[in-house]
């Protein structure tokens, strides 16, 4: 039961982090202002590993190496505090490919996030301040359904076929992890 609840803490810290990390590098491929709610969240939140790393590994091409190499870094660690503990040892193969795993499994569940919260303040209220930053942030990642899937009676079903999409994406992460690794 200890251990259950230490993994249950590094997962949802990891989870936490890994996915700011991941959201700071897509926040600044698609040019977001920093000067909104959700840029000063992830902004604070990352930072002090970013930074440093920044001075290393800069930004080419408009992609923030820095924060996914960061990302990349936090699954590394929480994949070898779930192990360590386990096993006494870890292969450092498996480790890597755990680690590249739970990066497409953050970045899933980040765009599954992000879905959720632009439906809900479509809903509820559009005109909040965090809206705009939202929908430019989910915006490249509907434009292409939206330009299959027209909209039935004035009803987008972007976000579902999207959410859908990601929810395989899952499963075959999932799948895929349970394969290569067996154990997570």
């Amino acid at each position: 039961m200890l251990y259950e609840i230490f993994r249950l803490i590094i997962d949802t810290a990891g989870d936490i982090l890994g996915g700011a990390l991941l959201l700071r590098a897509y926040m600044q491929w698609v040019r977001l202002s920093p000067r909104n709610p959700v840029s000063s969240f992830v902004f604070a939140l990352t930072n002090r590993i970013v930074l440093p790393l920044r001075r290393v590994l800069p930004g080419v091409g408009g992609i923030d190496w820095a924060s996914i190499v960061a990302a990349l870094l936090v699954a590394l660690l929480v994949n070898l505090l779930l192990t360590l503990p386990i096993y006494g040892s870890v292969d450092p193969i498996g480790l890597v490919i755990a680690a590249v795993f739970g990066c497409v499994k953050w970045a899933a569940y980040l765009v599954f996030m992000l879905v959720i919260v632009h439906v809900i303040l479509g809903w509820v209220n559009p005109h909040a301040p965090m809206a705009p930053a939202i929908d430019m942030l989910v915006a490249p990642l509907l434009g292409p359904i939206r330009r299959v899937l027209p909209s039935f009676g004035g009803i987008d079903f972007s976000p579902l076929v999207l959410l859908l999409v990601v929810q395989i994406v899952l499963m075959l992460v999932g799948r895929i992890m349970g394969a290569a690794i067996g154990v997570f």
